[in-house]
């Protein structure tokens, strides 16, 4: 039986320990990546929004390459807005330059009312490739 492995970034940010939780976790052949934020180093949050976003992505590409993963192997996306209307285009511009073509992987977005700080937030599950000798 796949024991679940813990997967973190090479130069992984303060929350984790602050609060407790593995960037990823390993089972099997799939990776489920906890959510990331746009923090700095510090855990802080960055507060320029679209910078936010880029880091989030950032963070997220940091910890799927930890586990061998790209943003080719994601299998489903969801994403935590604050204020989704005036967020959405800012969103957008970042979305697509990360996801320019089809196929695209799943993804659901939610508004809520509190991030911690945080304006956008970002998990994905990810199908890890298998690696050919």
């Amino acid at each position: 039986m796949n024991q679940p492995h813990p997967v973190f970034p090479a130069n992984r940010h303060a929350l984790y320990e602050a609060h407790g939780y593995s960037a990823a976790i390993r089972s099997g052949d799939l990776l489920f990546v906890s959510g990331q934020v746009g923090s700095r180093a510090d855990g802080s949050p960055e507060p320029d929004f679209a910078a936010q976003v880029q880091l989030a992505f950032d963070n997220l590409e940091a910890t799927l390459a930890a586990a061998g993963c790209t943003f080719a192997d994601l299998i489903d996306v969801t994403t935590f807005h604050t204020d989704p209307e005036k967020q959405f285009s800012t969103i957008m511009q970042v979305k697509q330059s990360v996801f320019p073509q089809p196929p695209y992987p799943n993804w659901t977005a939610v508004g809520v009312n509190w991030l911690a700080g945080f304006d956008f937030e970002i998990k994905v599950i990810a199908r890890i490739p298998i690696v050919q000798d």
